[in-house]
């Protein structure tokens, strides 16, 4: 019954204030019952239901930005993430709940204050341990669990701690019965415990090995001893922290080392990421696999499958509590280091694999591993002597941030970066032609040119010719953008035939070759497009690469609508179209969009093509700079939206337009591509 009122208490917060703290100790069970509040009233969230996990974000300045990765806003623009995060939830009626602010008060504070302000449909769930003290703030406080005794004349076999541990004990020992026989020992044990539910859980993993009679024995001596010789109950912080620290005893030292190395992961991991993080002195790489499967079975580790593969994570709690130990081992900066090189080779190796035939596998996996490169990015830039590897790091991942919907975050951490890092090298170098790549991804031109042109000055000083060439490539596309097609062309066409063995085909070769083919559509000269495209293709299908084939298959569509081809291009760039939502492109699916928008046009419908670019223009503003500031793309854009009002209208073209606005990236592209949904082409992700 505790917890039932609980929950209906919480739900009548929520119904009435708009910004609810969630309160409590560790292992009471904060986010766990955000979770199952937020099951109940997703119903009255026509927006939906949105979670952010803050545990291992150290940056306060990152808050923002965290909040709108999570929410999938992949911005791809300059603007501010203030900016971005207020427009997208305009008056979206969500729920956003936000886990583990108890380290980060005043930034969330701070930032709950002002989107409270600007979007009137937002409501907040956060947990804490402490309150925030956000104007408007109310706070509820998760008691731990009721223990027999609690409530009189209650019934102790439906006692909700004593439910707790029975259903625990039965998972790990399925003939675990609660009876007459052991209601006494196990009542009392959850006494003890303070019907902390975290603890409670630890214990009841105690039953492959022990009676509940031996676990209530060893509990109570130690509890006794800790609390001192008045035997004085333990405060509820300790009595989690006694819990979790017996725990730790009955593990057996080598358990006990790679909980604490462990703890540096953040959210989780996989096997072997583990094994060469956390393998060496006293702990061989051999014996790391059992001794995972061992703090599974303890449940110190969860275990989960994803499409990416099987991996673990550590309660924050738990993790915290391994932390402490690594440092009192003095092996915390170590670990931390070894941690760093495993996203290093990891971030490598996903480069090195991206234009082959697994792309969308790194997609998924990089983007599993998305926390633990921030923990390795933010070692880089705090330990002395790191932050060339930090550059190595971020410009491996060059496709994450341009391709992926990342733009915002790749840019913060690489201008972070590279002012730590002033002095002319080759990582420097790649990262300022990644930072260009960027910035055109943005819209940001300028910003583009000046990244490149500092490219190309630094590469000439450290005789880095392969980075030259990249800059000039960068150079090629900022201009491209720009409108000045002779110099575009000039710079692009260098790129080509440096890359013309095909050792790089991203993002030297068939970039250049995709945006050439745009150059020439803008010269009027589709056929010769045509030519470069389809040559492009098949180098992509060769070699099994996906990103930018879409993108070739979406160049060719503009080139057959320029030829008058219409049920081709229709084709092609809903190919394109369906190619992009693997990879969450948010600049390729609105590109794509709009070309079907004019198609659709040109079909008779107006009403549809504006609702399309309705949605188009909405999601385009809030991910980037909409047509990417292009002078070409904004005159086609101007030109359908003239015909749109004079064959409807300026008032049914509005209507049209508003519904498209109110659709969020998904839905517009069901819409876009209409009866042809996709088939899936990578059913094993």
């Amino acid at each position: 019954m505790g917890r039932t009122r609980l929950l209906a208490t919480l739900r009548q917060r929520l119904h009435e204030h708009r910004l609810v703290t969630v309160t409590g100790i560790g292992g009471v069970g904060k986010s766990r019952t955000a979770l199952r509040i937020a099951h109940m009233v997703r119903g009255q969230f026509k927006d939906g239901v949105w979670f952010a996990d803050l545990a291992r974000l150290q940056d306060q300045g990152m808050v923002r930005h965290t909040i709108t990765s999570a929410l999938g806003i992949a911005d791809q623009s300059p603007r501010t993430a203030d900016e971005t995060l207020v427009e997208w939830l305009g008056d979206r009626e969500i729920l956003l709940i936000i886990d583990t602010c108890e380290h980060l008060v005043d930034a969330c504070a701070a930032l709950f204050e002002d989107l409270l302000t600007h979007a009137p449909g937002l409501t907040i769930l956060a947990t804490s341990r402490q309150s925030l003290n956000a104007r408007g703030e109310h706070t509820v406080t998760i008691p731990p669990l009721a223990v027999p005794g609690d409530t009189p004349g209650e019934n102790i076999f439906a006692n909700e701690a004593v439910q707790l541990f029975a259903a625990r004990a039965s998972a790990v020992m399925p003939s675990f019965v609660l009876d007459e026989h052991n209601i006494g020992p196990v009542s009392e044990l959850c006494r003890r415990l303070d019907g902390i539910p975290l603890a409670i859980e630890l214990a009841a993993v105690r039953m492959r090995a022990l009676s509940v009679e031996q676990i209530l024995t060893l509990l109570a001596d130690r509890f006794s001893l800790l609390a001192g010789a008045s035997r004085t109950a333990l405060p509820r912080h300790q009595t989690l922290r006694a819990a979790i620290g017996w725990s730790h005893e009955l593990c057996e030292p080598s358990e006990r080392l790679l909980w604490a190395r462990l703890s540096v992961f953040a959210g989780d991991f996989e096997l072997d990421a583990a094994r060469y993080v956390c393998a060496g002195e006293n702990l061989p790489a051999e014996s790391i696999m059992d001794l995972v499967s061992s703090l599974v079975e303890k449940s110190i580790l969860l275990s989960e499958g994803t499409p990416s593969g099987h991996r673990y994570r550590l309660i924050d709690t738990l993790r915290q509590y391994g932390e402490e130990w690594l440092e009192k081992l003095g092996e915390i900066e170590a670990v931390r280091e070894r941690h760093r090189d495993y996203y290093l080779q990891l971030a490598k190796r996903s480069e090195d694999a991206w234009s082959g035939a697994r792309q969308v596998y790194w997609y998924v996996r990089m983007r599993h591993e998305h926390d633990n490169i921030r923990v390795a990015l933010d070692y880089c830039l705090r330990t002395p002597g790191q932050v060339g590897a930090g550059l190595e790091l971020l410009s491996s991942l060059w496709f994450l941030w341009v391709a992926c919907g990342l733009a915002r975050e790749g840019r913060l951490y690489l201008e972070k970066t590279l002012e730590l890092a002033s002095q002319p090298s080759s990582e420097r170098c790649k990262a300022l032609w990644v930072l260009s790549y960027i910035n055109s991804a943005q819209g940001n031109i300028s910003g583009a040119i000046e990244a490149a042109e500092q490219c190309s000055s630094d590469a000439v000083r450290v005789g880095d010719s392969g980075a030259v060439i990249l800059a000039t490539k960068m150079l090629g596309t900022a201009a491209w953008l720009q409108g000045d097609l002779q110099k575009a062309s000039a710079l692009l066409g260098v790129a080509i035939e440096f890359h013309k063995s095909g050792r790089e085909l991203n993002p030297g070769l068939l970039p250049s070759i995709v945006e050439l083919s745009m150059v020439l559509l803008m010269q009027n000269d589709p056929t010769e497009a045509e030519v470069l495209l389809r040559d492009c293709i098949a180098v992509c299908t060769q070699r099994g690469e996906v990103w930018l084939r879409s993108y070739a298959i979406y160049a060719l569509a503009s080139a057959f609508h320029g030829l008058n081809r219409a049920e081709e291009a229709m084709v092609h760039a809903r190919e394109a179209l369906r190619l992009k939502r693997y990879f969450h492109d948010v600049l390729g699916i609105s590109l794509a969009v709009e070309l079907i928008a004019r198609l659709t046009l040109d079909e008779g419908r107006p009403a549809l093509a504006s609702q399309l670019m309705g949605g188009g223009q909405q999601n385009w503003r809030a991910f980037g700079m909409p047509q990417l500031g292009s002078p070409f793309f904004n005159i086609e854009h101007d030109q359908a939206v003239k015909e749109c009002k004079r064959l409807l209208g300026d008032a049914a073209f509005e209507e049209a337009f508003a519904m498209g606005r109110r659709m969020n990236l998904e839905e517009l592209v069901e819409l876009a591509l209409g009866d042809q949904g996709p088939e899936d082409p990578f059913p094993h992700l």
